[in-house]
C-alpha cells in the first residue's frame, strides 16, 4: 500500500491499531506485526511515566518505537483539564506530541464529550500537539476540530468495544464529504469486512482494538484487518460503481436473439 500522510509524518498502513485487552504483551506485539500497522495507541493510565528505575514493565517496553509511531491517547479523561494534563504528562515523559484525544464521562457507554473535547483540542493544538480527537459521527462538530487545526477526525463506526460496525454511515458519509482532514473511523468495528467498508467509503484509515485482541486468534485476525483494509482502499481508489435500480446483464442479449 503507498504512503500517506498525517500530520506531516508518512505513514505506511491504513490500519490503525489498539494495544489494551491482549491476553499478553507477546501476543499484543505480534499481532502488531502481522497488522502492517505504522501507527498504534496507547492509553496513558497503562503506562509508566514516572522515569523511575526498577519499576515494573509496561506496554511501551514492548512496544518498538523505531518501528511503530506510538500515539498516547486520553482514555478515560473525564473533561478537558483532565485529557489536556494526560496529553502534557506524555510530552514531558518523552513520547510524541501527538494525541489521540478521548473525552467520555459516562463510564457505561463511553461515548465522546463533544463540549469538553472541543475545548480541549482548542488547547492542545495551541500548545502544538497533532491532535486526533475521537468523536460522535457528528459533521458539525468535525468542522468545527477542523476550524481549531486538528490534524485527523476519528468519528466513532457504533460504541467503542461494541463489534456493531458502521452503525453511524450516514452522518460517516456526510463526514466525509465535507471534510479537509483524514477522517479515521474510530471503535466499534468487529469484522474485516466492517473495515473494508470504511475504506471503501473514502475512509483515510481506521483504528482497531477490541476486535483483534478479543479475537480468539489475534494474530490470525491482524492479518484479516490488513488484508481488508487494503482491498477496500485499493477499490475506494479504482473507484466503485453506484448500485443499479434493476437487474442489468453481464452479457449483451440480444446475441442470442
Amino acid at each position: 500500500m503507498s504512503e500517506w500522510e498525517l500530520g506531516g509524518k508518512r505513514l505506511s498502513s491504513r490500519l490503525f491499531m489498539g494495544t489494551g485487552k491482549f491476553a499478553s504483551p507477546k501476543r499484543m506485539v505480534e499481532a502488531l506485526e502481522a497488522s502492517g500497522a505504522h501507527l498504534v495507541t496507547v492509553a496513558l493510565r497503562r503506562v509508566e511515566l514516572t522515569g523511575e528505575e526498577n519499576r515494573h514493565p509496561d506496554l511501551l517496553d514492548y512496544i518498538d518505537r523505531n518501528r511503530y509511531w506510538v500515539v498516547p491517547n486520553t482514555s478515560g479523561a473525564r473533561d478537558a483539564g483532565e485529557a489536556v494534563r494526560l496529553a502534557r504528562l506524555a510530552a514531558s515523559a518523552g513520547l510524541p506530541r501527538w494525541v489521540k484525544l478521548e473525552i467520555h464521562p459516562d463510564p457505561h457507554y463511553l461515548l465522546p464529550d463533544p463540549v469538553e473535547t472541543l475545548e480541549a483540542a482548542r488547547i492542545l493544538v495551541r500548545e502544538g500537539f497533532i491532535v486526533l480527537p475521537y468523536i460522535h459521527a457528528d459533521p458539525v462538530l468535525a468542522k468545527r476540530l477542523e476550524e481549531v487545526g486538528v490534524a485527523a477526525v476519528m468519528p466513532l463506526g457504533a460504541p467503542i468495544g461494541s463489534r456493531r460496525g458502521l452503525e453511524t454511515r450516514a452522518m460517516l458519509e456526510v463526514i466525509l464529504e465535507q471534510a479537509t482532514v483524514p477522517v479515521i473511523i474510530d471503535a466499534g468495528l468487529g469484522a474485516p469486512s466492517h473495515a473494508a467498508e470504511a475504506m471503501e467509503m473514502g475512509a483515510s484509515a481506521v483504528l482497531v482494538n477490541t476486535a483483534i485482541a478479543a479475537s480468539p486468534d489475534p494474530v490470525g485476525m491482524a492479518w484479516a484487518f490488513r488484508m481488508a483494509v487494503e482491498a477496500g482502499r485499493r477499490a475506494f481508489e479504482i473507484g466503485l460503481r453506484k448500485p443499479e435500480k434493476q437487474a442489468v446483464p453481464t452479457s449483451p442479449l440480444e446475441v442470442f436473439l
